[in-house]
This record gives C-alpha cells, sequence and structure tokens, in this order.
C-alpha cells in the first residue's frame, strides 16, 4: 500500500498550501487518516486527523488556521494549511490506517494497517 503526499513548497509566513496524500484502491474502508510534522530537530508530531466519519483532530498550534479533510470514493487526504508561520516548518507525512481487501480475495482482513507516506517538505519564510 502506498500513500503520496504532495504539495509541500516554500512560502512566506502568512501564505497558504494544501498538501494532498493519495492512496491506492486496496483500502477496504481507511478508519483515520493523518499528518504530522516533522521540524528541523524535532521528533514527528501529530498536526491533525480526520476519521472516516468525518470527525476531525487538531493540534492545539494549528486550530484555526488548518483544515484536513478526505475524499472517502478517491481514498485521498487533504490539508488545507493558511496563516502560515515560520514554525508549521517541517516535513509533512501523511499517514493511514484501516481495514484491506486484497485483490481478489472476497474477504476484508480484519487487522487494521498502517502506512506512512514519504513526506513533503514546507517552509515557510518569516
Amino acid at each position: 500500500v502506498q500513500l503520496q503526499a504532495s504539495g509541500g513548497g516554500l512560502v512566506q509566513a502568512g501564505g497558504s498550501l494544501r498538501l494532498s496524500c493519495a492512496t491506492s484502491e486496496i483500502w477496504h474502508r481507511i478508519n483515520s487518516m493523518g499528518w504530522y510534522r516533522q521540524g528541523p530537530g524535532t521528533q514527528r508530531q501529530l498536526v491533525a486527523t480526520i476519521t472516516s466519519g468525518g470527525s476531525t483532530y487538531y493540534t492545539d498550534s494549528v486550530k484555526g488556521r488548518f483544515t484536513v479533510s478526505r475524499d472517502n470514493a478517491k481514498n485521498m487526504g487533504y490539508l488545507q494549511m493558511n496563516s502560515l508561520k515560520a514554525e508549521d516548518t517541517g516535513v509533512y507525512y501523511c499517514n493511514a490506517k484501516g481495514l484491506l481487501k486484497y485483490p481478489g480475495s472476497p474477504v476484508v482482513d480484519p487487522d487494521e494497517h498502517e502506512f506512512w507516506g514519504q513526506g513533503t517538505l514546507v517552509t515557510v519564510s518569516s
């Protein structure tokens, strides 16, 4: 299962970026899609998540500025980032957890699986 994050880049403080996360069609159901950030010299931290039902979570530092969304039909996830700050700089990783249905199999794998994308770099200049 592949997750492909894209949309990062260089932006001035106050600007906006929209990250996208594409994944394969092997999913039966993606229970949760999440975005994590790893800044320079820091550990990877959770930024936002969204469940299959649309419930969202945001870390305090991005509330009111970032919006997480998903397109269940397309197995896509998005992170709209507005009013970007220098401290938002980092590599953003998408994460997906859910149930798989392998091609040719009549049943859904009952175990929840978790996968990570390769990361996309966001640099916010002050």
